[in-house]
């Protein structure tokens, strides 16, 4: 039997599966229950956001044999080919691939012609701002005046790059990045399908370290399995992300407070030992200022809080200690020294020298 990735394999095949978007996911339903179905749809969003997952969904909801509906069957002839990549009337096209006006021109030549087997034809143009200006002229001239039959959906994690002309005959639809609780309980969800177990601290690593995709939270899960395919540990996740544990993130942040340097290179030198992303230690680090920043103004942050939770007591003592003013201070100092980092001779040095700057603040 042929392996599936777990990308591919818990790819949301129905609106109800998708993992956050609920307003993108209400809007949608809710054309296609009143019967009000644009000719036009795009999709923007950074990657792994489920995007072309949303376009797929809806090209099935367009095309089920039974009937237009919200919840497509998955078990007629086209939403079963839609799903196989083989429907002939559900045509994907690689904007970053087909970007001349001749490729361009040669998908639109077929759009006049009537669907083979389903109700519409439908195009998914995925990375459409790599399109060439000439692509974008070909394309404006369709979108114009479709024909009936035609739809048409484009994905983009570029949208400013896409022209104005052909944003405003499509229905813009921005998807945020996933917030860590809503990767969080994907990921646990998969696991317990998977028969998997892990460790809380791995899990809280991999859905703080997928940066709100969901696509690398899974790919992140997989290269775990391959090591540890019974339970995931956290060493496992700290060596093969190259970074650390809440505990290590907060008690260098913690000693930079107390302006104590020996634990700071001291606890700086724990993470050295493993092969870390010294990037990923600034932006902790600016993180968790960022959250006492929020605790010390905003003290209900952590109702139903999941970051940094082992250390609420201690985060909310560091909140009522510091001033507003040192934080923004500690917080204004690594944002700016982070973005000179590239300069120092090595990043290891960088990070260094940056350490001792805020530890003398």
């Amino acid at each position: 039997m042929t392996y599936k990735i777990l990308a591919r394999k818990w790819r949301p095949q129905k609106f109800s599966q998708v993992c956050g978007h609920e307003y993108v996911i209400k809007a949608i339903t809710n054309s296609i229950k009143l019967n009000k179905i644009h000719h036009a749809w795009i999709f923007s969003g950074n990657r792994g956001t489920g995007k072309t997952t949303i376009a797929r969904i809806l090209a099935k909801s367009l095309s089920c044999d039974y009937s237009i509906t919200e919840n497509p069957c998955r078990k007629c002839f086209i939403c079963k080919n839609i799903e196989k990549h083989c429907f002939s009337d559900f045509i994907e096209v690689d904007g970053a691939s087909k970007t001349k006006v001749e490729d361009i021109k040669e998908m639109l030549s077929t759009v006049f012609y009537s669907p083979l087997q389903g109700r519409f034809k439908i195009y998914l143009i995925d990375e459409i701002h790599m399109l060439s200006k000439h692509s974008f002229n070909a394309l404006l001239k369709i979108l114009e005046e479709p024909p009936k039959h035609v739809k048409f959906i484009f994905a983009t994690t570029e949208i400013e790059k896409v022209p104005n002309t052909i944003l405003s005959r499509c229905l813009i639809f921005k998807l945020n990045d996933l917030n860590f609780i809503e990767i969080y309980n994907f990921i646990s969800k998969i696991l317990k399908k998977e028969n998997i177990k892990i460790e809380p601290e791995a899990l809280k690593i991999i859905s703080n370290y997928s940066l709100g995709s969901i696509r690398d939270a899974l790919n992140f899960l997989e290269q775990s399995i391959y090591i540890d395919n019974k339970k995931i540990l956290t060493s496992t996740i700290i060596n093969l992300l190259g970074t650390f544990n809440e505990e290590i993130i907060f008690k260098i942040t913690q000693s930079i407070i107390k302006k104590n340097i020996t634990n700071t290179f001291k606890k700086l030198k724990q993470c050295e030992s493993s092969y870390f992303n010294w990037d990923y230690l600034l932006e902790e680090i600016l993180k968790i200022f960022h959250f006492i920043s929020m605790i010390k103004l905003y003290p209900s942050i952590l109702k139903n809080n999941y970051y940094m939770s082992s250390f609420e007591n201690e985060l909310l003592k560091i909140a009522k200690k510091l001033s507003f003013n040192q934080l923004k201070l500690y917080y204004k100092t690594i944002l700016h020294g982070r973005s000179l980092i590239h300069l120092a001779p090595t990043k290891k040095i960088g990070i260094e020298m940056l350490l001792l700057e805020i530890l003398h603040l």
